[in-house]
């Protein structure tokens, strides 16, 4: 079970907080809330009803206490604005306009600390619950030093962790110092540090705190068995040698994801269901599932059946084979269980592939010498031999088995074996790549020399410019360690959405400096590169590709023959404007590529279009289709090249309208269903951004039959 904990949060609301520091955009008041929204919202994400959460706002225009307070002098303008308990999100929503700047600076930041005190007394009783008071204020006004050692005796008697983050306090192992600091600010601050060191508190400045905000925490899991028994090595109820250690296996490494959406729909009326949220104005989307199967006999040509009626069906290929629950009992494996260790193998064979999902780690089972000593040796023979395990997990009887792979791992800290599920072999996709550091000719020569391999200048260059992007600097310190990387999708995502709980109108704030700096290189390495990658640029012979310009035609360079003759000067005679129906591809090509007009262009289309139909009339039978598919093929090929899809498609709408009325020789329904299989359709959008006609158009003029 979780701990129980208990955080009352003192706030400084009086109208000294309300100021602006030179160096800062917002008031001081403002500039803290941003530590103490953070912390709480954290302890909402969680939604564990065991974290319970008070906030004492000190420097109030009135007083709003217990009852045994209420009336005493020394805990004027303090008021309990949220008691001690779970926080929701009416609750979170009700804090903002109740932490706002007064019009007082009457308030003693120690008789608030006493309030925060007696509230977790009262809360927590003798109860165990991990008890904590944070102090947030400016340090200015008067602070009464007449209870301090007493008030230290009550948080060291009952256990309760002091922290107190001061605004522009000095701090000199952060390196902050306030400079022309008012008298009574620096004897405040000397007061509440001695405060914090008597009670072994955390004192510090709320600088500090703000800038560790941008780095995303590490957050604290309870480790949980999720299987508890026994390491097997052969069978101990048969063979007396077999090996039997007794186990628990725990999560080692996870993936965690972003927060997902829920559905949700307007709450209408005034009842409402379970699911509804804590304002009362949402309620979850239910579902209802209907199932249905084909019946001539009713009159809507469907029929309900029951869900008790139905079979599983199972996805092998496109194909869904049911399979009933006696044939589901029938092949179910019977299991206990256990893990068994199946056999041993190399640890050069492992790929890398096989650790690439969650992993868990197999300890001894807790105040087990025996087994310990026993799980010890199986880790280090396993080490010293460079072998690991295949092993089959059964976690409850009657469960699926795993197979996974036992790795050893043993440091001062630990020893264990780290487990991976290993992938079945369906999961696994195998591409062939050709080799990089030669080319293989069709005769199976391997080149070592080609215009597609790296020169000698040009490795030089890159292992150049690869060690000036070194992230190891001149202490040996690394810029991003692993330890301290984390996912900025995920906690972009969480930051987002616990602002919008707070601020449901003010705009997402600017991703912090620490997350954009995974998403650029250092500063001071691109400034130190840069000789090193102009030699590596022209090293590679990098160009700078023009951008694509969207509805321009892309004019390709005719192709040179192998004779070196210019075909067009010996034809420049010949008026070539027209396409010969004997070699009609071949001109139409030719034509199309020596010119840049739209109104060429469609009339080669139109002579082209007026063959075909010729060729499509004179055929018998089939005996011209082929011909009239290449025809189309080439031209529609042709006009998404020079991004003229219209031309094509005008013509591909007049062939069609000719099939269907039969003007071109009778029934020629085949030739359409070929230019159909074929995909010789119109030109949508997906193939050419030039085209007017959209995915949906395409196929409805493709669908249709003649």
């Amino acid at each position: 079970m979780a701990d129980k904990e208990a955080t009352v949060y003192v706030i400084d609301v009086a109208h000294s907080m309300g100021r602006q520091s030179p160096n800062r955009t917002q008031s001081d008041l403002e500039w803290s809330l941003q530590y103490v929204w953070d912390k709480i919202t954290n302890t909402v994400f969680t939604g564990r009803k065991t974290l319970h959460i008070g906030i004492v706002a000190l420097g109030t225009d009135a007083t709003s206490l217990s009852d045994d307070l209420q009336n005493e002098d020394a805990y004027q303008h303090i008021s309990v604005v949220q008691p001690l308990d779970q926080i929701l999100m009416p609750q979170l929503r009700s804090l903002p306009p109740k932490l706002q700047p007064s019009s007082t600076d009457e308030r003693d930041v120690l008789s608030g600390i006493i309030v925060g005190v007696d509230m977790i007394l009262k809360h927590c009783r003798n109860l165990k619950y991990k008890k904590k008071v944070v102090v947030v204020t400016n340090g200015s006004g008067q602070i009464d030093d007449d209870d301090v050692e007493t008030t230290a005796d009550q948080f060291k008697q009952h256990g309760i962790e002091l922290v107190v983050l001061g605004v522009d306090f000095d701090d000199t192992e952060y390196g902050f110092k306030e400079e022309d600091k008012p008298e009574q600010k620096v004897w405040n601050e000397a007061l509440l540090k001695r405060l914090c060191e008597a009670t072994d508190g955390v004192y510090g400045t709320m600088q500090q705190a703000i800038d560790e905000l941008a780095i995303p925490n590490i957050k604290p899991v309870r480790p949980t068995p999720t299987f508890t028994g026994q390491l097997r090595l052969g069978n101990p109820e048969i063979y007396d040698s077999a090996l039997s250690i007794d186990v628990q296996r725990y999560f080692k490494t996870s993936i965690r994801r972003p927060p997902t959406a829920s559905a949700f729909v307007v709450r209408q009326g005034g009842g409402g269901s379970g699911g509804q949220d804590e304002a009362g104005t949402l309620d979850t989307v239910h579902s209802t599932y209907r199932y249905t199967v084909q019946d001539p006999e009713n009159e809507s040509g469907v029929r309900d059946v029951d869900r008790e009626d139905l079979a599983k069906g199972y996805e092998y290929g496109r194909t869904a084979v049911a399979i009933s629950e006696t044939e589901q009992n029938i092949t179910r494996l019977e299991t206990s269980a256990a893990y068994e260790i199946l056999g041993f193998i190399p640890i050069e064979n492992v790929e890398r592939y096989m650790l690439l999902d969650n992993s868990n780690m197999l300890v001894a089972q807790k105040g087990n010498d025996k087994a310990t000593l026993a799980l010890s040796s199986l880790i280090h023979a396993l080490h010293e031999l460079g072998s690991v395990a295949v092993a089959r997990l059964v976690k409850k009887d009657m469960n699926e088995p795993i197979l996974t792979i036992l790795s050893p791992l043993a440091t001062q800290e630990i020893e264990c074996l780290v487990e991976n599920v290993l992938p079945f072999a369906e999961d696994v996709r195998t591409y062939r790549f050709p080799p990089l550091d030669k080319v293989l000719t069709v005769s199976g020569k391997a080149l070592t020399e080609h215009r597609n391999l790296p020169n000698d200048d040009l490795l030089n260059s890159m292992s150049e410019f690869v060690d000036s992007m070194n992230l190891i600097d001149d202490q040996g310190e690394e810029l991003m360690a692993i330890e301290d990387t984390f996912s900025p999708l995920l906690h972009i995502i969480e930051g987002a959405v616990k602002h919008r709980a707070v601020h449901p109108t003010s705009p997402i704030p600017e991703k912090p400096e620490s997350f954009l700096a995974y998403s650029r290189q250092p500063a001071h390495l691109q400034e130190a590169s840069q000789s090193i990658l102009a030699r590596l640029i022209k090293a590679a012979d990098v160009k700078k590709v023009p951008p694509k310009t969207k509805g321009r035609r892309r004019y390709r360079e005719a192709e040179k023959p192998l004779s070196g003759l210019n075909v067009e000067e010996l034809f420049e005679k010949e008026d070539r404007t027209s396409i010969s129906a004997t070699n009609a591809i071949p001109e139409f090509k030719q034509l199309v590529g020596t010119t840049t007009k739209l109104e060429d262009f469609q009339k080669y289309v139109q002579q082209m279009l007026a063959i075909i139909q010729d060729w499509t009339r004179d055929s018998l039978g089939d005996q011209n289709y082929g011909r009239v598919l290449e025809a189309l093929g080439v031209m529609r090929e042709e006009m998404i090249g020079y991004e003229e899809p219209k031309v094509y498609n005008d013509a591909i709408a007049k062939l069609k309208h000719k099939l269907s009325a039969k003007d071109l020789g009778g029934d020629r329904r085949e030739l359409w269903w070929k230019i159909r299989v074929s995909k010789l359709g119109v030109i949508s959008q997906d193939v050419s951004e030039s085209s007017d006609l959209t995915r949906e158009e395409a196929d409805k003029f493709m669908a249709a039959k003649l």
